[in-house]
């Protein structure tokens, strides 16, 4: 669910569809947090956990009280040769959560008076963000991801050193549109924590890499870690492979383009020595990072989805569980999964870092059960169970139907953000079900109504929460039993999946039969030598038609193809795929327009009786409906950037 790049389609999809397991809090005794006691508990659920979702390395690092009192690493870092991780010198790619080192710099300069978080960013850089919404994006917005920018996915992870760009090239290749008014809806940015990693490039005079390593790591003594792409020579061979599900061969080092954004390598130690600077007001072994105001500031809310709903603070997000304020950041690349927590009023943090998704992405679920097992082990709670609405029935009504993930891409590739919808149901009781939330055994999540739009997990702690305009037309949802880094948006209309999963098959089953119909009566006309008895403009109309149907047909069916790939869609070479799909998809709308004239022409005036005609208008209508879906979702829009 947390992909930090978004850098493929599939992964988008795994991250809008694949269950989050949600599971009850149990109320027990509180054991004591150290490790004479974590140790059995962590040995005990760790090895267990990715021997089963066959993920083959793994390092947790638990730091309290100013002290790292547990680190260890489980599984094996290179599984050909059986080199055991080391949380001291094994080294993982954090993903996202290397944005954490992108706002700690950004946050330096705040205090240095280099930048100012409600400025136009656009007085830092030397391109211009276009003008949109009569409002100019702050860094505040960037580090709230409310910028409203529509997610990017091109460029983002290559795997060859000569796909790299500079950062300030990259920026200006890829400003993507504004899809949203700055501050209001939470989307999150690959980009948008680009974009402040090369104001902090700027306004420092000093190179992002070099900046992080002199400001931060060094203080720090993360001395095993690094955003130089390669790797440097001493600490290349300590990287922990990274497997792809399934797969015993390793992946290649993943080169992330936009560094701010996930570029980072450390091992568990280090993270280790980041987590006490944060928990300690800016501090390690005498060296200080930031003041402990700034760091308040980072940790204060600023931003959320819903009112009372977990949101951003500056970099960090909420995500608050057993009546403890938790303050996270997660990060996966393709191979590799990442989660950072850290409980501030427990002077509490927790690392965790994965060496491959696992069967079925199930590396997103074990991090999830893991940390939700360590809080329930030593912050044990029970969750209030207020009573459910008198009448829960008709809010169940209003908000059942398809909603779609805030961060998307608006213009090309839209239909796969269409396809990654999910559905909340209404129950005969009144409660809820949304498609995506699943407990840890694949079932439902019961929702009840405990407040006007306000859910509560039955049996559980986690609530969903619905919000409305003015009107009371629902909007949205979000919840806190995943992380807030967008919401889900309603879907109206034909744009629902419930729509489109029954439309777009019946739509190409009609253009198939349409399609045998017509080659059928030639066949029939060539064997009895008939000729085709209508005006040489019909017969160019009919032949318009006929091309209309096949290509509708080829570029459904070369989405489909092109979209299944994800190594095909970061290559360079799928801007050319694209292209020739847009021209099938163009050729397709015309030759639609022809189908729905020659049809209105049958039925106005063409032989037969009303079974015949019934045909016709069943085709003009499908073919209109092609012509709407190829519009509406941008199959024949020639936009090329995504």
């Amino acid at each position: 669910m947390r992909k930090w790049f978004g850098a493929a389609v599939p992964l988008i999809l795994s991250l809008l569809a694949s269950p989050v397991m949600a599971a009850p809090a149990q109320s027990q005794q509180a054991h004591q947090m150290e490790t004479s006691d974590l140790a059995p508990f962590m040995d005990g659920l760790v090895p267990y956990a990715i021997r089963r979702a066959d993920i083959p390395g793994a390092v947790v690092t638990i730091v309290k009280d100013g002290k790292i009192i547990f680190a260890r690493g489980y599984g094996f870092s290179d599984v050909e040769k059986r080199t055991l991780v080391d949380p001291a010198n094994t080294l993982f790619r954090p993903g996202s959560t290397s944005k954490l080192f992108t706002w700690t710099a950004v946050m330096q300069q705040v205090q240095a008076g280099k930048i100012n978080l409600d400025a136009d960013v656009n007085q830092y850089l030397d391109f211009k963000i276009p003008d949109k919404f009569g409002k100019p994006i702050t860094m505040r917005n960037l580090m709230t991801h409310s910028a409203g920018f529509e997610e990017v996915i091109q460029d983002l992870l290559v795997d060859k050193p000569s796909q790299m760009m500079s950062l300030g090239d990259y920026l200006k290749k890829h400003i993507p549109d504004r899809i949203y008014p700055p501050g209001q809806v939470i989307a999150y940015s690959n980009y948008g924590a680009s974009l402040a990693g090369y104001i902090v490039q700027r306004v420092s005079g000093e190179p992002y890499n070099e900046y992080i390593q002199k400001h931060i790591f060094t203080p720090l003594a993360m001395n095993h870690s690094t955003f130089e792409q390669p790797l440097p020579a001493n600490l290349a061979p300590l990287l922990a492979k990274g497997y792809t599900a399934g797969e015993d061969k390793p992946h290649g080092f993943e080169y992330v383009v936009p560094a701010p954004a996930g570029a980072a390598t450390s091992s568990g130690i280090d993270m280790s020595h980041f987590m006490l600077a944060y928990l300690q007001g800016g501090s390690y072994n005498g060296a200080k990072i930031l003041d402990p105001a700034t760091i308040q500031e980072m940790w204060t809310l600023q931003l959320a989805p819903a009112p009372g709903m977990n949101g951003f603070g500056l970099g960090f997000y909420q995500e608050s569980r057993n009546g403890v304020e938790i303050y996270s950041h997660a990060g996966d690349t393709d191979v590799f999964h990442t989660d950072l927590h850290l409980l501030p009023t427990q002077h509490v943090g927790f690392f965790m870092s994965f060496n491959s998704a696992g069967k079925k992405g199930a590396a997103e679920g074990v991090r999830t059960q893991i940390f939700r097992n360590f809080l329930d082990r030593y912050y044990p709670y029970t969750a209030a169970q207020p009573p459910t609405v008198a009448d829960p029935k008709p809010d169940a009504a209003r908000v059942s139907g398809w909603y779609v993930s805030s961060r998307r891409a608006e213009h090309a590739l839209r239909l796969v953000y269409a396809l990654s919808q999910t559905e909340v149901s209404a129950r005969p009781d009144g409660q809820i079900e949304v498609s995506m939330l699943q407990t840890p055994g694949e079932d439902p999540v019961r929702w009840r109504e405990v407040g006007p739009l306000y859910y509560q997990q039955v049996n559980g702690q986690a609530h969903l929460k619905f919000t409305a305009d003015a009107n009371g037309k629902i909007l949205s949802w979000t919840t806190d039993d995943f992380i807030p880094v967008f919401i889900f948006q309603r879907v109206d209309g034909l744009g629902t999946m419930g729509s489109l999963k029954i439309l777009i098959p019946a739509f190409l089953i009609v253009m198939i039969i349409s399609l045998g119909v017509r080659f059928g009566s030639w066949i029939y006309r060539r064997r009895l030598a008939l000729k085709l008895n209508v005006p040489r403009r019909e017969q160019w109309l009919h032949l318009a038609a006929r091309i209309g149907a096949v290509a509708f047909i080829v570029a459904l069916l070369g989405w489909t193809a092109a979209l299944s790939s994800e190594s095909a869609i970061l290559e360079p070479s799928f801007t050319g795929t694209m292209i020739v799909l847009y021209t099938v998809g163009l050729i397709a709308i015309l030759g639609g327009i022809a189908m729905v004239v020659e049809s209105g022409l049958r039925l106005v005036r063409g032989p037969g009786g009303w079974l015949v005609r019934i045909g016709e208008a069943i085709v003009g209508l499908a073919a209109l409906y092609g012509i709407w879906l190829f519009l509406a979702f941008g199959l024949a829009s020639f936009v090329t950037r995504f």
